[in-house]
């Protein structure tokens, strides 16, 4: 007999696998173990110690989840709901003290002279806010909506704008704006992810734009679908056929053998938990995903009856429905559709007609429901374009100042901040990235300096050192 099993054990249990990994996994048992678990398994602190933290995080808030509509490629703002007169004024003449920026100076095209909008601006609503007539269904719902005309960044290229929108850091690799708010709030839903991506992008970060990074695993979106597949053909992976009670005793088993609940192994807790979670999604994730009982009037208002607008239709319902169902965070993705350098006009006229009509359909059937005022829904891509002309009729990315906007989750309709006369800078009331993590994170009821992970030796954040809560946004 062995003493040292006698010794640790004394027979009054069995010894599990995760006993034997702990004191006899040496050589190729232990570099498995570690492979398993990966940068994981060296996270502090434990997932109870992690969760205690995000309580003292709570602040209160109104909303409780969110729908970030990311238009990908960074649409006008100019050209779409930043009204400015003076480009009309000054159309085609050399933009004053205006300097290059640094994608468009590197690839040689300066972009320099002035290009009013090719579209009209309506007034709309009882604000009079103005709207370009790409945007006719949206302009209808101005008055539920509270513009962010002052957004900021300093990427000037898609992919570090990109991961720096969805992760708050251009270069490394940090958890998603979704993973910390299901980290801080955790899920309503049981039998879905807490996290949920629509047709999501492999361009510009890819899956580190959805991804946990240090935190557990359990953190981590879901994708659905991608952006080379049709909303309606999109499936979760690896969803076996439902209810298989085989399934369910090899579960049963692997929980039994890994012992649950030991100090010092949350990681592979949260890998089981993946399993499980997998599980419950066959039988509650095709539900979700059946939209043909959705009644025709419904399918008809978010234009699934249009070949334009049928595939983001497509998505704004699912994401209605993910929403209903308790899913915490949901994106939608349009793809890297937005980016017009040249053909603007045809570009931007397609984009429109393709979101437009879902995006407000999305608006009023969740007021409809009783869902806007716990809903907060995020409208923007990761920078805006130049009042600037570029080639025939493009304009080039402009993170300096470009217009996001917000609806219902306890935001208080209006606008906030503001750029110079042609659009160019932020300059009232400038709202940097940092600072929409940060006030996203309050409407949600989170405090962004409180929300941290122990990773590394130090304490991470979604705005690691910097961001404020632009308080003007709160109904």
């Amino acid at each position: 007999m062995n003493p040292q099993l006698h010794a640790c054990h004394n027979f009054t249990r069995p010894i599990t696998r995760r006993d034997a990994l702990r004191q006899f996994g040496i050589g190729f048992g232990a570099t498995a173990l570690s492979g398993l678990l990966g940068p994981l398994a060296r996270a502090q602190p434990p997932a109870s110690a992690a969760l205690r933290g995000t309580t003292a995080a709570r602040i209160g808030g109104k909303a409780k989840r969110v729908i970030f509509l990311f238009m990908h490629g960074g649409p006008s703002a100019v050209d779409s709901f930043d009204y400015k007169p003076a480009l009309e004024q000054h159309d085609g003449q050399t933009a004053p003290q205006l300097p290059k920026i640094t994608f468009a100076a590197a690839n040689g095209r300066e972009g320099s002279k002035l290009w009013k909008s090719p579209w009209a601006f309506t007034p709309r609503g009882q604000s009079g806010h103005r709207v370009s007539d790409l945007f006719p269904h949206l302009g209808g719902l101005v008055d539920e909506m509270c513009f962010l005309h002052s957004c900021h960044g300093t990427a000037p290229d898609h992919g570090a704008a990109v991961l720096k929108m969805n992760t708050g850091t251009e270069a490394f690799v940090r958890p998603s704006m979704g993973s910390w708010m299901l980290y801080g709030l955790g899920s309503e839903n049981e039998n879905l992810p807490g996290f949920i991506t629509i047709s999501p992008s492999d361009k510009h970060g890819g899956v580190r734009n959805y991804g946990s990074a240090f935190l557990p695993a359990e953190f981590q979106g879901t994708p659905l679908g991608n952006e080379n597949l049709k909303a309606r053909d999109a499936r979760f992976r690896f969803l076996a056929k439902p209810n298989d009670p085989t399934q369910r005793r090899e579960l049963d088993f692997l929980r039994t053998l890994n012992a649950p609940g030991a100090a010092g192994d949350n990681a592979l807790d949260a890998r089981i938990a993946t399993f499980e979670m997998a599980f419950k999604m066959q039988m509650a994730a095709p539900e979700v995903l059946d939209i043909s009982r959705e009644s025709k009037a419904t399918r008809a208002a978010y234009g699934l009856d249009q070949p334009a607008t049928a595939d983001f239709g497509t998505q704004c319902l699912l994401a209605r429905r993910f929403a209903e169902a308790g899913v915490r965070f949901i994106q939608v993705s349009t793809g890297f559709k937005w980016d017009q350098h040249g053909g603007l006009i045809k570009g931007h006229n397609e984009n429109a007609r393709a979101t437009d009509q879902p995006c407000a359909a999305l608006l009023r059937d969740l007021r409809e429901r009783g869902l806007l005022d716990d809903t907060l829904v995020l409208w923007g891509g990761e920078f805006g374009r130049t009042p600037t002309r570029e080639g025939g009729d493009g304009r080039d990315h402009n993170p300096h100042g470009y217009t996001m906007w917000l609806a219902g989750g306890g935001v208080k309709p209006g606008r906030v901040g503001s750029t110079d006369e042609l659009g160019y800078f932020a300059t009232d009331n400038k709202i940097h990235l940092n600072d929409l993590h940060a006030t996203l994170l309050a409407l949600m009821g989170l405090d962004h300096e409180k929300l941290t992970y122990r990773y590394a030796g130090r304490d991470f954040r979604l705005t690691d050192v910097a961001g404020h809560v632009v308080k003007e946004v709160f109904a």
